[in-house]
């Protein structure tokens, strides 16, 4: 399964570039859950953790009106004395020093997701009311892109590719064999990082980068993962936080088969949706004369059988079945991608797999040149110390057949995703828990109802167990809701400048 971040800028385009190349092609061949979660008893708040001292940070141009920076914190926050590692930061100057407020850090979610990159890629997200009266700070997390990276293995075509799904002795074993050898590479590669980055660790470095930008309170904006990072961040630091906006919502007390659980069955919800919606609209490029379920069971049944060559993207590798259903669930996070998939399954039925194996690249972390980022390998890493997992390869199988009834699509898929754990060299560090953050101001929670990757009822249980929680809801598809709603988007700006929370339960269609 792909890191949890919202889907930026980046994506949107290359779907919008996949689209533009293939259209005319396949208009040419182309015929005329609610999830119940225990109440959750918030913990006893924990005290302001004390922690190091960190230098005031040297901002550099680096370029775009953009300053860079490098921040200097322990790699091990046991021994703050000890080794230290450079977190990448990068800030856009508020436009209006005159009136300007602080800095809104901000995270795009993961885990593995860059910062950097998002503040870069996708500032417009932003309305030019925040950017005005904010510096925009984003950071890459200690194990990501710049700031330490986690590198296991440099080629991830083959690990990609995987049938996630086996049902089949053969299929499960090479499943096994890869993730304990990923597990390995990752241990070898990376022997002083791979115990130091949880969010944990990631939460303490967040209020080490506040100190050195100069902040006594932050503003804080997270999505997805970063929502984690807040929470946890919250709970740590609440007394260090003028404002807080979790988007996307990942439930701190969940546990691992509780996590997965909860998105097998919004992802099949999901594609629930995707499929009736294309059955019901003529213009859809799957439509199949209103029998889009019947045919979508056939093509990805038959892309088991027979992976499909990528022949107009003139791409070498195949599509397997392994790499369809990435390209499926990757999509789910953005109902204005489902276009893309129906043109992706439309060429796929006549033995074409290249805008299907194009969708999965951006989420992988796959560049142009056949080269990876360290998305992938910052997902496993973090996930893995995040949450306790197996070490019995049985108990992955036997929630597989679990979720078989209720996510018969995503079932395997999700429960396997974190088989490189049961072969993990460091046990995990967190555990998972509720939070109060008892004497923060008020953190806005926002969630989704179609939200496939963070279940809208994780952003009602979070928003409960905070002392100062307010919910906001969005009524719709997709994963997180700040860019794709003018309402939810008024409320948070608001809130951030005025420190005027919503009213909680506030519902956005």
């Amino acid at each position: 399964m792909s890191p949890n971040q919202r889907p930026g800028r980046a994506l949107q385009a290359a779907l919008a570039g996949i689209i533009a190349a293939v259209l005319i092609g396949v208009a040419a061949c182309s015929p005329a859950q609610p999830i119940q979660l225990a109440t959750l008893t918030p913990s006893t708040p924990s005290p302001t953790i004390a922690g190091p001292t960190v230098a005031r940070v040297a901002w550099n141009d680096c370029g775009g009106g953009y300053q860079c920076a490098t921040i200097q914190v322990p790699e091990d926050y046991a021994e703050p004395g000890g080794r230290k590692i450079g977190l990448s930061v990068i800030r856009l100057p508020a436009t209006d020093p005159v009136k300007r407020i602080g800095s809104l850090l901000v995270n795009p979610g993961g885990p593995g997701a860059s910062g950097v990159e998002f503040v870069q890629d996708d500032i417009t997200l932003f309305p030019a009311s925040l950017r005005s009266r904010f510096d925009i700070v984003g950071f890459d997390p200690r194990g990501v892109n710049l700031s330490a990276p986690i590198r296991c293995q440099d080629n991830l075509d083959g690990h990609v590719a995987l049938d996630r799904s086996p049902d089949s002795k053969a299929e499960l074993e090479a499943l096994v064999d890869d993730a304990r050898s990923y597990a390995e590479a990752c241990a070898t590669r990376n022997a002083d990082m791979l115990a130091h980055v949880s969010t944990d660790d990631v939460a303490r470095d967040l209020d080490l980068i506040r100190s050195a930008i100069g902040e006594p309170k932050i503003s804080y904006f997270g999505f997805s993962y970063g929502t984690l990072i807040g929470a946890l961040y919250a709970e740590m630091f609440p007394t260090h936080i003028r404002a807080m906006v979790l988007d996307g919502a990942i439930d701190p007390a969940l546990d691992l088969e509780q996590l997965r659980s909860g998105q097998a069955r919004a992802f099949e919800t999901a594609l629930a949706h995707f499929l009736a919606d294309c059955a019901k609209d003529k213009s859809c490029y799957f439509h199949e004369g209103g029998h889009t379920r019947r045919s979508f069971d056939a093509v990805m049944a038959s892309i088991e059988k027979h992976p499909l060559p990528a022949i107009r993207a003139k791409d070498r590798r195949l599509l397997t079945t392994g790499l369809a259903w990435q390209a499926v669930a990757g999509v789910m996070y953005n109902d204005a991608a489902w276009p893309a998939l129906a043109i992706g399954l439309a060429l796929a039925k006549r033995g074409d797999g290249s805008v299907m194996l194009l969708l999965t690249d951006p989420q992988n972390g796959r560049n142009k040149n056949g080269s990876y980022s360290n998305l992938i390998d910052a997902y496993t890493a973090n996930t893995c110390l995040d949450f306790p997992a197996s070490h019995d390869v049985a108990d992955y199988t036997a929630l597989a057949a679990r979720l078989k009834s209720s996510a018969p699509d995503f079932a395997g898929l999700l429960a396997y995703n974190d088989l490189s754990c049961a072969f993990w060299p460091v046990a995990a560090t967190r555990v998972p828990a509720s939070v109060s953050a008892a004497g923060a101001p008020p953190i806005v929670v926002v969630g989704t109802t179609g939200d496939p990757a963070t279940p809208y009822p994780w952003a009602v249980s979070l928003a409960g167990q905070l002392s100062s929680g307010v919910l906001v809801t969005r009524r719709g598809e997709g994963h997180t809701a700040f860019g794709t709603s003018a309402c939810v988007q008024r409320a948070v700006t608001t809130y951030l400048l005025d420190l005027k929370p919503p009213r909680n339960g506030l519902t956005c269609d």
